[in-house]
């Protein structure tokens, strides 16, 4: 008996020895790296067969959330069969340690330096460019949950490098007093009202207890740093989902929010989340190419 326990035992660490195995290998897949302050950091490249090295090619950086990596995150978002069919490149950085994640709360946070990140995004965007033929007035940063969350303190803290900013279920923890960019950023977020990770309304939520704000108050407080009216027009619905739009905005940087009634933590039109850990995915919209849809309206170029 003694023996077929330890028989047993041993089955189980071998077996739980290979899913971490097999974890690990899934969550560093990558084919590119750079070092960035010093050190190595990952991420995965997409290139469409209609690039050509003579055509300014915008840039897309998509970021992963907390506890995901960029292979999966490909899955989540789709923004690889959008860049096919519009011929962007598309880039998806890696967060650092385990589970991966992304430094963006404060500055001054004891838990990590953010700077750390913000550094290792504008190294891979001159990598980028010294690669690619990229069109540095067309250079847009979207991301899910935490990656949006660095999308955001991006636009605050490098918005000469980034075009335009969107957001699905985003955890925006970076202060909003240390938010100083130095030029309006078009801003486009999705959040849903059943988010039990990120809550629609602010707060903390059942699994974290960080002081996430509200999402239509944080829509509305980008549509002030913009300058746009405050006065928001509503966007076509679509089933599930309804949206405003802050138009009139300094330099065209208007602000466009769409609220996912009863959506979960998840990437509407997306795939490759578990409703039991994100709650419901909704398909009456695809964000990705909405997105691409407003970033396409975006460029630097005056």
């Amino acid at each position: 008996m003694l023996k077929t326990i330890r028989a047993l035992f041993l089955s189980l660490s071998v077996l739980v020895l290979a899913i971490i195995a097999v974890v690990s290998v899934l969550i560093t897949q990558s084919n590119g790296k750079i070092i960035s302050s010093g050190q190595i950091r990952r991420y995965i490249l997409y290139v469409p067969d209609s690039y050509h090295p003579q055509t300014p090619t915008p840039l897309v950086i998509s970021i992963h959330g907390f506890a995901d990596w960029p292979a999966h995150h490909i899955r989540v978002s789709g923004w690889n069969e959008i860049a096919d069919e519009n011929g962007f490149i598309l880039v998806y950085p890696m967060g650092t340690n385990f589970p991966l994640r992304w430094l963006a709360h404060s500055l001054h946070d004891e838990n990590g330096n953010p700077n750390l990140d913000i550094t290792f995004i504008s190294d891979l965007i001159q990598k980028l460019k010294d690669d690619f033929n990229i069109d540095e007035n067309r250079i847009y940063v979207n991301g899910l949950s935490n990656g949006a969350g660095l999308s955001y303190l991006l636009a605050c803290t490098i918005p000469d490098q980034i075009t335009a900013a969107g957001g699905v279920a985003g955890a925006y923890l970076y202060p909003w007093s240390e938010c100083r960019p130095t030029r309006p950023v078009p801003w486009i977020l999705f959040h849903g009202t059943e988010d039990r990770i990120v809550p629609y309304e602010g707060g903390s939520s059942e699994r974290f207890d960080y002081p996430f704000p509200a999402i239509p108050e944080f829509a509305s407080q980008w549509a002030v740093k913009n300058q746009c009216n405050p006065n928001a027009q509503p966007l076509p619905s679509a089933g599930e989902i309804s949206g405003i739009r802050y138009t009139d905005c300094k330099n065209d940087a208007d602000v466009l929010f769409y609220t996912v009634h009863g959506g979960g933590h998840s990437w509407p039109g997306g795939g490759g989340l578990p409703r039991w850990i994100v709650g419901h995915t909704s398909h009456d919209l695809n964000a990705s190419r909405v997105m691409w849809e407003f970033y396409s309206k975006h460029s630097l170029e005056k």
